[in-house]
Parts: structure tokens; C-alpha cells; sequence
């Protein structure tokens, strides 16, 4: 048999798959759209029911307090700058993508990251998958959700999970492994539980790269608007989508923009909340 019937023989096996498990799973898959659906929306809810000036002073208070005043109200003016370009609905969908996204994820990676770091041969077999998941395009992740969830924001939030996932178990993972060795042996030798050794010794020499996994994961979430637009997700992403099927150069130069002042508002909280990390003696 040629290579070309072995390959054609695996793609029908692969529909065939998908359209069985479609079939007989829907109740599952139906389940899960739910769930994240009324996640997403919880989580939107908190964005869009206040009044934007309200959403962008938490922002600057925040900001001012992780780090500093004028970093702080230049959040809340490029909070309100996302209001005054009339995109205020728009970037708020985005932020609740990202935000709901990036819950999900750590709620995942986070544990498998530290299972990893306590077991390199587990960590071994994670590396070629989590290879896989960053170097394949995107647009990969949202055939097979559009065939099991269906368009929406389920299916932008599930491509979107996907994405965030890998930095976070890596870095997760090399947190835990890095603990100095002596402190690991200063807690034995005292006696200490495995979650004392856990809680009190390992988890904080590895938080600086757990904060750093948190943000990096916020990062490929905000690289995944534009193509979760796609799918009917709304946001900036849908904008900038729209925007580019009709050559409205304006719109979409101003969705980009309210892109940017979103990712860098995060981008710089979720650093400035990591801790330095400590030195071994």
C-alpha cells in the first residue's frame, strides 16, 4: 500500500472518530458548553455591569498599588481610553475571555505542574506534548471544538484554555524542581510533613516562576483573540475580524489598540505581584 493510502486510510479514521464521538457523546460535549458558557458569562458579568469609569479605577487602584501611582493612572486612562474609542463592550468581552481562559488553565496546569516537578519522569513525558501544543497553529484547536461545542465563546474559551496551558506547567514544574537542595535536607532533618515541606519550603522558592508561568499563560491568551473571533466569540477579536473582511482600516487600528492597553495592564500586574526570587546562601 502507498504512503499516500496509509495517510488518507488515517485521515478517515480520524473523521470517523470525531463523528462518533460527536455523535454518541453529545450529552458530554453538551455538558461542557454549558459549564463554560456560564463561566464566561460570570466572568463577564463582573466586567460589564459596572460603569466603565468603576472597572477603570480598579484598574488604576491596582495597578497603582502592585506598581506604582503613575503606572496606576495610566491604566485608568487606558481603561477609559478603551471607552472613549467605543470599544468599552468590546474589551470587556476580550478581558473576560482572557481572564475565564486563564482561570481554567491554572486550574489544570497548576496541579500537573507540580505532580511534574516532583516527578521527572512524568516531566520527561510531558516535554514532546507540550512541544506539540506550542508549535502547532492555533486554528488546529478550533476545528475539532467547532465539531464538538459548536460556535461560540465554549469553543474560543476551550481553543483558548489549550494555549495558556503549556507555560504554565513548564514553568510551574521548573519552580518545584529548582528548590535548593539544602533547604529540602534543613526540612528533613527537622522533621517536617511532605506538605510543610511543600507549603512552607518548595512553594515559595518556586513562586517567582509560578507568577511567571501565570503570566505567560495570560500572554498566549491575549495571542488567541483575534482568531477566536472567528468563531463567534465577540470582543476585539471579532472587531478586528469584521473589520478586516470590510477594510475598515480605523476600527481595526483602534481594536488593536485597546488589545494592546489590555495586554500590557496585565502584563505588567502579573509581574509586579511576582516575588524576587530567593538566592541560596
Amino acid at each position: 500500500m502507498a504512503l499516500s493510502d496509509h495517510i488518507q486510510t488515517f485521515d478517515y479514521a480520524v473523521d470517523d472518530a470525531l463523528f462518533w464521538v460527536s455523535d454518541n457523546a453529545a450529552f458530554l460535549f453538551d455538558g461542557i458548553r454549558a459549564g463554560l458558557d456560564g463561566f464566561y458569562g460570570l466572568v463577564l458579568a463582573i466586567f460589564i455591569l459596572p460603569p466603565f469609569w468603576v472597572v477603570a479605577l480598579a484598574a488604576g487602584l491596582i495597578g497603582w498599588r502592585a506598581v506604582g501611582p503613575r503606572f496606576g493612572a495610566l491604566a485608568a486612562l487606558g481603561l477609559a481610553a478603551c471607552w472613549l474609542m467605543g470599544l468599552w463592550a468590546e474589551s470587556m468581552d476580550t478581558l473576560a475571555l482572557v481572564v475565564s481562559a486563564t482561570l481554567v488553565a491554572l486550574a489544570i496546569a497548576l496541579p500537573l505542574g507540580v505532580i511534574a516537578g516532583y516527578l521527572p519522569s512524568l516531566d520527561r513525558a510531558f516535554e514532546p506534548m507540550l512541544d506539540l501544543f506550542q508549535t502547532l497553529p492555533p486554528y488546529i484547536y478550533l476545528l475539532p471544538a467547532i465539531a464538538l461545542l459548536g460556535y461560540g465563546s465554549a469553543t474560543a474559551l476551550t481553543a483558548t484554555v489549550i494555549v495558556a496551558i503549556p507555560p504554565v506547567i513548564r514553568l510551574t514544574s521548573l519552580g518545584i524542581r529548582r528548590t535548593p537542595r539544602e533547604f529540602l535536607e534543613l526540612g528533613q532533618a527537622t522533621g517536617v510533613t511532605g506538605w510543610q515541606m511543600f507549603r512552607k519550603i518548595r512553594l515559595p522558592f518556586a513562586l517567582p516562576s509560578i507568577m511567571a508561568g501565570i503570566n505567560q499563560g495570560l500572554m498566549m491568551a491575549f495571542g488567541m483573540v483575534v482568531i477566536a473571533g472567528i468563531v463567534g466569540a465577540g470582543g476585539l477579536g471579532k472587531t478586528i475580524y469584521d473589520a478586516m473582511r470590510t477594510l475598515n482600516i480605523a476600527t481595526s487600528i483602534d481594536a488593536a489598540i485597546a488589545i494592546v492597553i489590555l495586554t500590557m495592564v496585565l502584563d505588567r500586574i502579573t509581574q509586579a505581584f511576582a516575588p524576587q526570587r530567593r538566592e541560596t546562601p
